[in-house]
C-alpha cells in the first residue's frame, strides 16, 4: 500500500474481528513506531502491548466501558518515560513525541490490513495498576488494534483553504 492510500484509508476502527494478529505484523508496525522522530532523539515512548483477554476485559472498563477495546485482539499502552524536558518552544516533549510514534502505528497497520483507534477516554491510574507500570511513567494513550470487522464511516474534514493558511495567520 502506498503511503497516500494509507493516510486515506486510515479510520477509527471500533468493531473488530475475532481473528490474532501475526508476530510479523506486530513486529513491522511497532518498528515503525521505533522509527518515529522525537524531540533531541529522546525516544521518551515505551509500549505494553496486551494481548490477555482479562486484561483487555478490564481495559475495556477502565476506558469508560467501550467494548471495542477489549474486542480487539491487541491494546497497545502507550507510555513515555519523561524528565520533563520541555522544547524550547516550552511544549513538554513527551507527548507529542508518543503522538507521532502512534501515527507511525496506525499508519503502519493500515498498510497491514488491521485497524486501531486512538483512545484517550481511560483512567490513568488503574491502567498503571492493571499494567504494573510505575508510578513516574505516564499512560499517554491507548490504541486497540486488529483486523476490523466495520467498514470506514465518511469522515468529513475541514477543507484546505480553513486550516492552512500562508506567511501570517489568516494569510
Amino acid at each position: 500500500m502506498q503511503f497516500y492510500e494509507a493516510v486515506d484509508k486510515r479510520y477509527s476502527c471500533r468493531d473488530y474481528l475475532d481473528k490474532p494478529v501475526e508476530g510479523d505484523k506486530l513486529e513491522r508496525i511497532m518498528e515503525a513506531a521505533r522509527q518515529a522522530p522525537s524531540a533531541a532523539n529522546r525516544q521518551e515512548w515505551r509500549f505494553v502491548i496486551v494481548e490477555d483477554a482479562s486484561k483487555r476485559a478490564r481495559l475495556t472498563e477502565i476506558a469508560h466501558g467501550q467494548k471495542f477495546v477489549g474486542q480487539a485482539p491487541i491494546v497497545i499502552a502507550a507510555c513515555a518515560v519523561s524528565d520533563g524536558h520541555l522544547m524550547s518552544c516550552g511544549q513538554p516533549s513527551y507527548p507529542i513525541d508518543v503522538a507521532i510514534a502512534l501515527e507511525h502505528v496506525a499508519l503502519a497497520a493500515t498498510a497491514e490490513g488491521l485497524g486501531t483507534c486512538w483512545i484517550g477516554a481511560f483512567e490513568e491510574e488503574p491502567v498503571k495498576r492493571l499494567l504494573e507500570i510505575p508510578a513516574e511513567v505516564r499512560v499517554v494513550q491507548l490504541m486497540p488494534l486488529g483486523y476490523p470487522a466495520d467498514k470506514p464511516r465518511p469522515r468529513t474534514r475541514l477543507p484546505l483553504d480553513e486550516i492552512v493558511m500562508r506567511e501570517s495567520w489568516g494569510g
